[in-house]
């Protein structure tokens, strides 16, 4: 059972071996919601996400012989570096079985801490049951990312640092995969206010959780489809599922293309990147119909591949209608290629790439098609510069497909 008691023993526990992340206050969210807004950045802590808490707490609790066996767990990435990390203190054998589409940083950093890497399945549930058969065969001591009392109860300790900080929060965000992490808080932030409300957040083409509480029992989703990887999970915790019945209040869903312009939000107002997964809960702040609240988002970890964070600063740029590209055919001929440039130059766009093609028609007179990106100010600024065009006789046509 996850009593106040276990909370307690754990926070002591796992303040051996995690940085004890301060709360930080946002004005920019702050303004732009109406709420007083903090973040919780679980981004910034050993092994770059807060499933140290839960892993290492679990595995302090084991008996020596059951860490002798070796460990074994399947996760996304983050319960991976968690359980890599905990089991080299322990000096433990761990093996980690992680989907096939994990971010390369994901498995490097998880090899870097000793342990043995297993890449199988596209979704975490197909690694987990890949996991729990090497288990079975090999004898050794599996340690599941979230449907466990103990993991849990080691995730929760993230509520404590939070009242200890500010007792006077309202409401805590917390993103949810299989609903540890959210079980955890909820059942420790109920312990310490009543009052509280805690409120999970997931990505829409993920919500086993949401569909789980409206059916009143753990349920399995077809498929999962959602650039928040560490939460595309398929089947929430049949273990800690009841705690989430009684404690949580809410459950938010948010778009992907939601988190795309708050990775731009972050970077830009808090330098601070945070992974699509953790970015769950800053986006989840537009949706809440409260104002004056004093709101903690839980910032669950930062661990992106380089790739990931170029696509994502690519598209939200273009979102963001910062970036845009546009085409258009011209005549082939001396000076259609300055007359268009002085256009764009005239209505202060700043051409970033451009891309001459003379041989896609025969007709003279439509014979060159010139593509070109630009940086814009916005999505006004773009109309305004498409409008140039357009007034000055050019048939543009948007092309961001080409970016």
């Amino acid at each position: 059972m996850m009593t106040l008691d276990k909370f307690e023993e754990a926070t002591e526990e796992v303040r051996k071996v995690i940085l004890r992340t301060k709360l930080v206050y946002s004005d920019y969210f702050s303004d732009t919601t109406g709420n007083k807004v903090y973040l919780k950045p679980e981004n910034m802590q050993f092994t770059g996400a807060y499933k140290v808490r839960g892993a290492y707490y679990k595995i302090s609790t084991l008996t020596e012989e059951e860490r002798s066996k070796g460990l074994i767990t399947a996760s996304a990435g983050n319960h991976a570096q968690g359980v890599a990390y905990a089991a080299k203190l322990y000096n433990a054998k761990a093996i980690i079985v992680m989907p096939l589409t994990t971010p390369l940083i994901k498995v490097n950093r998880t090899k870097s801490y000793g342990a043995e890497v297993i890449l199988y399945g596209n979704v975490y549930d197909e690694a987990c049951d890949y996991a729990y058969k090497l288990a079975e065969e090999n004898g050794y001591t599996f340690i599941h990312p979230f449907n466990d009392e103990l993991i849990a109860t080691g995730q929760g300790t993230i509520a404590m640092e939070i009242f200890q900080e500010l007792p006077t929060v309202d409401i805590i965000l917390a993103p949810v995969g299989g609903g540890g992490l959210l079980a955890g808080i909820a059942t420790l932030a109920k312990y310490l206010n009543p009052n509280i409300k805690v409120i999970g957040v997931e990505p829409a083409r993920a919500a086993c959780m949401k569909a789980s509480l409206k059916k009143g029992h753990v349920v399995t989703l077809p498929d999962v489809d959602t650039i928040a990887d560490g939460t595309a999970v398929k089947t929430p915790g049949d273990k800690i599922f009841p705690y989430i019945q009684k404690h949580v209040d809410d459950i938010i869903t948010v778009e992907d293309e939601e988190l795309i312009v708050n990775f731009l939000d972050m970077i830009e107002n808090h330098k601070m990147v945070v992974e699509n997964s953790g970015l769950l809960t800053v986006a989840a702040l537009k949706h809440l119909n409260c104002k004056d609240k004093k709101v903690v988002s839980v910032l669950s970890g930062g661990n992106m591949d380089i790739i990931t964070v170029s696509s994502i600063v690519q598209h939200g740029l273009i979102q963001r209608g910062r970036v845009f590209t546009i085409s258009v055919l011209l005549p082939d001929k001396p000076g259609e290629l300055v007359n268009v440039a002085s256009i764009i130059a005239k209505e202060q766009g700043n051409v970033i790439r451009l891309d001459h093609n003379q041989f896609v028609s025969i007709n003279r007179n439509a014979a060159v098609e010139l593509t070109i990106t630009m940086e814009t100010f916005g999505h006004e600024h773009q109309k305004q510069i498409f409008q140039a065009l357009v007034d000055k006789g050019y048939n543009p046509k948007y092309c961001n497909t080409c970016l």
